[in-house]
């Protein structure tokens, strides 16, 4: 008789393969938040519309700002509990952050709009200055 405790190989092989997704997960989440967001610029006569991927996100918790001649943006997004599962695996980045150059051109940053819309996108539109070429 051995004064070893007796080891559930079963157990043990569920053990390391919930510890290996778990962070494999946590690999993946660090690369989404590490990763820049990426966006579309779109230009019409008055304005820019700069638009970000953002699903899992509420406009609370959105940050906009115009900074060097681009819109920088930073999404929290938060992981919802649930009592009926268990996390196997977290690979969704909670905190998202993205930056989209505008051309070269007067804008009104302080007339900005952010919008989040149902389908998980952030526009954001950047009114261009009226200049007195436009005015001709």
């Amino acid at each position: 008789m051995s004064d070893r405790p007796e080891i559930d190989i079963q157990e043990m092989g569920e053990s390391l393969g919930k510890e290996l997704l778990s962070r494999a997960g946590q690999v993946s989440s660090r690369v989404q938040e590490e990763r820049p967001l990426v966006a579309d610029v779109l230009e019409s006569d008055d304005a820019y519309l700069v638009v970000f991927d953002a699903p899992g996100v509420e406009m609370e918790d959105v940050q906009v700002r115009f900074e060097d001649g681009g819109v920088e943006v930073r999404l929290d997004r938060f992981r919802d509990a649930s009592e009926e599962f268990e996390m196997v695996f977290p690979g969704r980045g909670l905190t998202l952050e993205g930056r989209a150059e505008l051309p070269d051109g007067s804008v009104d940053p302080e007339a900005a709009e952010a919008t989040l819309t149902a389908a998980g996108t952030l526009h954001v539109e950047v009114p261009k200055l009226e200049t007195a070429t436009d005015d001709e």
